[in-house]
């Protein structure tokens, strides 16, 4: 089903990776890499930063240099089961992954606009945006041929049913007197 949506042209992939797994090897990125071979329309993020292996970490990853997506990727931390449990509200998750990234000694030192789930919202928004805009006209487009193809279909149909029923029973008469005069003839 997923090739299915995702072989779409206009189809944007969001190709979502954990860090402490093998990255470049994901079934995701495979995927996205079949299905968009210069990574035109994928947008990486590679989540669960936190809890890579010591002396790890997904810098190259994120500054799209072992897998190239024109849309990039983006870091980001989730919050932890102890932090679900405790019911840490959203703010207080964004604070304290804003605090994680700027503490640490890799990722304290990367460009801005690659790290954090704000960075991920607007950028998705952006990508979005620009997309509805560049494939709207095609849409449109698509949409009134197909218009015009049911309003041709409905005109080959005929007349509707009428819908009270003396109508109804005018349209049989009708009808049986088009058959009588057929008959005659």
């Amino acid at each position: 089903m997923v090739e299915r949506y995702c072989s779409d042209s206009r189809t944007i992939m969001l190709v979502v990776v954990p860090a402490n797994a093998d990255m470049t090897t994901s079934e995701g990125i495979r995927t996205a890499r079949r299905l968009d071979p210069k990574g035109i329309r994928t947008v990486g993020v590679i989540t669960k930063i936190d809890i890579m292996d010591r002396g790890t970490n997904a810098k190259r990853m994120i500054m799209n240099q072992e897998i190239n997506l024109r849309l990039g990727f983006v870091g980001v931390k989730n919050r932890a089961q102890e932090d679900i449990q405790l019911q840490l509200s959203v703010k207080e998750a964004k604070e304290k992954e804003l605090s994680y990234f700027n503490s640490h000694p890799i990722y304290s030192t990367m460009p801005p606009g690659l790290l954090g789930c704000d960075v991920l919202t607007t950028k998705l928004s952006r990508i979005l945006f620009t997309h509805i805009k560049h494939n709207l006209p095609d849409i449109i487009s698509e949409i009134r041929e197909k218009l015009r193809e049911t309003e041709s279909d409905l005109e080959d149909l005929g007349e509707p049913m009428p819908s009270e029923k003396s109508e109804k029973l005018h349209m049989v008469w009708a009808m049986i007197y088009e058959f009588v005069q057929g008959y005659k003839n």
